[in-house]
């Protein structure tokens, strides 16, 4: 799996990854579609901006769980793209309850 494949499966996302989410990761489809509506884009762009934010801040434990699946699926780059997805919905969700936390205190 090269970069350059990842970049392509994140610009063909809106088809291609809706559909393989619905079909392998249900839950994850539903939470990426309503995180893309909620920040005004497209599931594709949704998962370009997961990708640049993984590609700037995921640990090198979180790198190398994400390639670990790649041997497991028909289609790395969804896969990859599923797994980072869900990366930055985790990262999302603690940020928000870090900051409610904050503002809490």
């Amino acid at each position: 799996m090269m970069l350059g494949d990842l970049l392509a499966a994140a610009r063909r996302a809106d088809g291609e990854l809706a559909a393989w989410l619905a079909h392998n990761e249900p839950a994850l489809a539903v939470r990426a579609e309503e995180a893309a509506r909620a920040a005004g884009e497209t599931l594709a762009g949704f998962a370009r901006a997961s990708f640049t934010a993984f590609e700037r801040h995921a640990r090198e434990e979180e790198w190398a769980s994400m390639t670990s699946g790649l041997r497991r699926t028909d289609d790395p780059g969804l896969a990859c793209l599923a797994d980072i997805i869900a990366w930055r919905l985790a990262a999302d969700e603690t940020a928000t309850t870090t900051t409610d936390q904050e503002a809490r205190s």
